[in-house]
């Protein structure tokens, strides 16, 4: 079988300590690994560097979403049990696609209260995948009333509470809609991104809204076998043509992470061309795909066997990915959501 084809090809060492718990205190002053995708050399640097790896002409592409405070604990009304209900989806009104622990008690017409009865969830459905359909009922706004009750719902490797909510966002998160940060992008701040776009670079939003499929476990052997999850994307008209400018212009499309990533290959053709929309977008990259939407990648470093380090190999081989890796590992790089950063080009 073809390398690069199965999980554990895509497996590493990880020391439990290099998992970042909390955001260093200044959001650029990460690490920054600087790798070239052709001939896997690597330099280290921090995030503030990177106005000298960025030209006059390039596009820079971030992604807009915001992180709702989704995790909510409540208590069954008539037994007062605890609750815990992560918000996932909201496909209508006051109603939600969530995970509910525990869940076995929680059927059809089963109530759960938050915050002392300030909002009130009753079960409408139960899906074949185990998640529950909630209709809320509340009085005010629901955004407000989540931002009171709610907190952010932090991935399962990071262990510690997390003392400022802003610091799971991005400085120019906009639209709500995420269950998780897409979180190359935590490393810039709003004076970093002026001195880029005085260099003569462009900044363009798109947006993804990150489901908890993103961490979402490799469980077959056999990568291809691996069914995504979906995720809705908006790209207006004003982007795509930025984007397509920016490209005849002989400049680069440098996506801030993944989820820019996923989405600009997800609406650029074979011939080159970003289109504007609208839409759900299940795209699964890994080695063998050809790249149409970008010339670079900020991203963060992945977990081991993800589909998002599969993603990152499939953009500057396994070989120079595993290899940058370890080197990572052996500088005592910080890994995940709250880690350091690593630029691709």
């Amino acid at each position: 079988m073809t390398d690069g084809m199965r999980k554990s090809d895509y497996y590493y060492e990880l020391p439990p300590e290099l998992i970042a718990q909390t955001p260093i205190e200044q959001r650029d002053h990460s690490r920054m690994m600087v790798l070239d995708r052709r001939s896997g050399k690597v330099e280290h640097k921090h995030f503030y560097d990177i106005c000298s790896y960025l030209r006059p002409g390039d596009c820079l592409v971030i992604n807009d979403t915001k992180v709702l405070p989704a995790r909510l604990y409540g208590e069954k009304e008539g037994t007062g049990g605890a609750v815990e209900v992560l918000l996932l989806k909201n496909p209508s009104g006051n109603v939600w696609e969530c995970i509910v622990f525990p869940g076995k008690k929680m059927r059809t017409g089963a109530k759960v209260s938050f915050g002392g009865g300030q909002l009130r969830g009753e079960v409408i459905d139960v899906l074949e995948t185990g998640n529950r359909m909630i209709r809320f009922s509340y009085e005010g706004i629901f955004s407000e009333i989540l931002d009171r009750l709610g907190t952010m719902p932090l991935p399962h490797y990071i262990k510690e509470r997390l003392a400022d909510k802003d610091r799971y966002q991005t400085v120019y998160c906009k639209e709500a809609g995420s269950a998780a940060a897409p979180t190359a992008g935590l490393h810039f701040t709003q004076e970093l991104l002026d001195t880029i776009r005085m260099q003569g670079v462009s900044v363009v939003s798109i947006t993804l809204h990150v489901g908890l499929g993103t961490f979402r476990p490799v469980k077959e052997d056999l990568i291809t076998d691996h069914v995504m999850h979906t995720e809705q994307y908006h790209v207006s008209p004003e982007a795509a043509q930025t984007i397509n400018e920016t490209r005849r212009n002989g400049g680069r499309v440098i996506a801030v992470g993944t989820t820019s990533c996923r989405t600009l290959e997800s609406v650029t053709d074979d011939e080159g061309n970003t289109h504007a929309g609208s839409g759900e977008t299940s795209i699964f990259i890994y080695p063998g795909y050809r790249f149409r939407g970008i010339d670079g990648l900020i991203t963060n470093f992945h977990l081991p066997e993800s589909t998002l380090i599969m993603l990152v190999s499939a953009f500057a081989s396994r070989e120079h990915i595993l290899s940058a890796y370890r080197q990572a590992v052996a500088e005592r790089y910080r890994f995940f959501s709250f880690g350091d950063a690593m630029l691709i080009l």
